[in-house]
C-alpha cells in the first residue's frame, strides 16, 4: 500500500497535539501559522533551486519537505487535504485555460 497525503495529514494531526519539545510538528504548530508559512516558503525555494539545477534526488527530498510543511500549514488553518482535493477536482472538470479565465481578478 502506498503512503498518501491522507496518511501524512493523519500523522501531522497526531503529532500536533504532542509537547513542542517532543515533536517538530508540535513545535511548528505552537509557533503559529506565520512561522509555518515562512518555513514552507523556505522549503519551496529549496525545491525550486533543486529543480532548476536538475538535481533529481534533491528535488525529491525538497518536495517531501514542501508537502510536509504545506500540510502543517493547512492543519494550522483548519484546512483538510480533502478540501484541496475537492478544489483540484473542481478545477480539472474543465480545461486549465477555462478554469484560469474563470478566476476572479
Amino acid at each position: 500500500m502506498a503512503f498518501t497525503l491522507d496518511d501524512l495529514e493523519a500523522i501531522i494531526a497526531r503529532r500536533a497535539g504532542a509537547a513542542p519539545d517532543e515533536s517538530w510538528t508540535a513545535r511548528l504548530v505552537a509557533a503559529g501559522p506565520a512561522r509555518i508559512a515562512k518555513k514552507f516558503g523556505e522549503e519551496a525555494v529549496e525545491a525550486v533551486i533543486a529543480g532548476a539545477q536538475g538535481d533529481r534526488g534533491a528535488l525529491i527530498a525538497e518536495s517531501a519537505d514542501v508537502l510536509y510543511h504545506l500540510l502543517v500549514l493547512l492543519h494550522s488553518r483548519g484546512i483538510s487535504v480533502k478540501e484541496i482535493s475537492d478544489e483540484l477536482e473542481r478545477r480539472t472538470s474543465q480545461s486549465g485555460l477555462a478554469e484560469k479565465a474563470s478566476r476572479p481578478g
